[in-house]
């Protein structure tokens, strides 16, 4: 992964410009070996302005989550509210969504800060599980009860299936940002998803009683 330069140092910042240098560093790096000095030469700035904004690396964190993902938890919640057709469709909008405004972008490495260190940093994995993961399993849940009640899917134990579901984009964004340093040809994320999208609908859709085992 290449690294960035600081940028030129300057005597304000947006708080919008703190959380982006902040992301950076935290992809890079990990939470724990991100210093909020760092973030402040990363922003061009000194620490004592990123003070002013945050009295922690633990807010700093908080803040990152607030201004890029959770709009778009509010972004598909708002899909799900508005859509109309048939349940599998509104999957595909809310993963091809997800992968739009997460998947393709520097908040994709958060997941794997999470599973490396949520256990030494138990506030803030609390706080991304309440904001994030709790909220996305909604929405998986929410559809997958949709369709199992219209006939579209058949019977399945929900949260299972939501695991089964999230697993491989997980998985993706993981190997993206650890081993996929070690392959000799880089893998193609768009034909993985669309291959996860034709097993899920394979998967879900409700056979007809002859074909049923």
């Amino acid at each position: 992964m290449s690294v960035t330069a600081p940028r030129k140092r300057r005597k304000e910042a947006r708080p919008a410009e703190l959380t982006a240098a902040a992301l950076e560093l935290f992809v890079e790096k990990g939470f724990a070996a991100t210093r909020l000095e760092d973030v402040a030469a990363r922003a061009g700035v000194s620490k004592g302005t990123l003070y002013l904004y945050f009295d922690s690396k633990e807010a700093l964190f908080k803040a990152v989550i607030q201004e890029g993902i959770i709009p778009v938890m509010l972004e598909n919640e708002e899909i799900a509210a508005r859509h109309t057709g048939c349940s599998f469709a509104l999957m595909e909008k809310l993963l091809a969504n997800w992968w739009s405004k997460i998947g393709q972008t520097d908040f994709a490495g958060i997941p794997k800060l999470m599973v490396a260190e949520a256990r030494n940093f138990p506030e803030v994995a609390q706080y991304y599980y309440e904001n994030v993961i709790r909220r996305g399993r909604a929405l998986v849940g929410a559809a997958l009860e949709r369709g199992m009640a219209s006939g579209e899917f058949r019977e399945m134990d929900v949260e299972t299936t939501i695991d089964v579901i999230i697993a491989p984009l997980l998985m993706l964004l993981i190997w993206r940002f650890s081993l996929s340093c070690c392959q000799s040809a880089e893998s193609d994320p768009q034909l993985y998803l669309q291959i996860h999208i034709d097993l899920l609908r394979q998967g879900l859709r409700r056979l007809a009683p002859e074909t049923q085992v």
